[in-house]
């Protein structure tokens, strides 16, 4: 089974830049968006073949993640079920028959960590939602995760120590997430791997010059291991400030 997510930073503006060039070549079984800035109805374009699943901020043009899924799941659900954190349209949990796919757009700690404070009751909410899914079954969690966890996974660790996406408190709050019971499965494949971003700043011909950041994941329960087939990073596909992750697992 090969799973796509890609934070698009707004579908509408990706759609004009090829978006759909890439969602046809990769023809993935499950492909998930996060930012896609808008609402359901708004969408003037549609994914054949595909069952659609959308959760929107309610906010306009703000947040907003979707699922495009060839297979049709047993049940989705959305958001974590605790008010303060379901106003955003954040997250989309589909249930299959071997295993939880969580689509998920983590909060930014934003300028001056404004918002370090809220993230970090999100990050412990959220790690305790995705145990309470491994009761039933094991999980995959894809999206943006908003940090860069190790040194490794951004190019100016040094610079970026106390920036939003790359605090102690960030990192921390991901290793307890992983120590819980689950694989970074790019690092599962590339354990010491330079170089390899997600994320680029629009400034400064970071992108150009791969100044990046790895802020994009899809984590695993430790259970589905010996099922991971590979993982990619597509950072030559344009049309957002992030590019699109891979997933390759045998879970069918």
């Amino acid at each position: 089974m090969k799973l796509i997510s890609w934070n698009v930073n707004g579908l509408r503006a990706c759609m004009n830049k090829g978006f759909m060039d890439f969602f046809n070549a990769i023809n993935a079984d499950i492909f998930c968006i996060q930012e896609s800035k808008m609402q359901k109805e708004q969408a003037a374009f549609e994914f054949k073949g595909y069952e659609e699943f959308w959760n929107s901020a309610e906010k306009k043009g703000y947040s907003g993640v979707a699922i495009f899924s060839k297979i049709k799941p047993l049940s989705v659900t959305y958001d974590m079920g605790i008010e303060h954190h379901d106003k955003e349209g954040r997250i989309i949990t589909a249930e299959f028959q071997n295993f939880y796919l969580v689509n998920v757009y983590t909060p930014n700690s934003k300028r001056e960590l404004e918002r370090l404070e809220y993230r970090m009751q999100w990050e412990d909410d959220f790690r305790a939602f995705l145990k309470k899914l491994e009761e039933s079954k094991p999980a995959i969690v894809c999206g943006d995760l908003n940090v860069a966890h190790q040194e490794i996974d951004l190019k100016n660790p040094k610079t970026n120590r106390r920036n939003a996406g790359f605090t102690d408190e960030e990192r921390e709050k991901m290793s307890l997430l992983l120590d819980s019971g689950f694989t970074d499965t790019f690092r599962y494949f590339y354990p010491n791997l330079e170089g390899a971003y997600s994320w680029w700043s629009y400034m400064g011909k970071a992108r150009e010059n791969n100044t990046g950041w790895r802020i994009d994941y899809f984590l695993c329960s430790k259970s589905l291991n010996s099922q991971l087939i590979g993982a990619k990073i597509h950072p030559q596909i344009m049309g957002s400030d992030h590019c699109p992750v891979e997933l390759e697992i045998n879970v069918s």
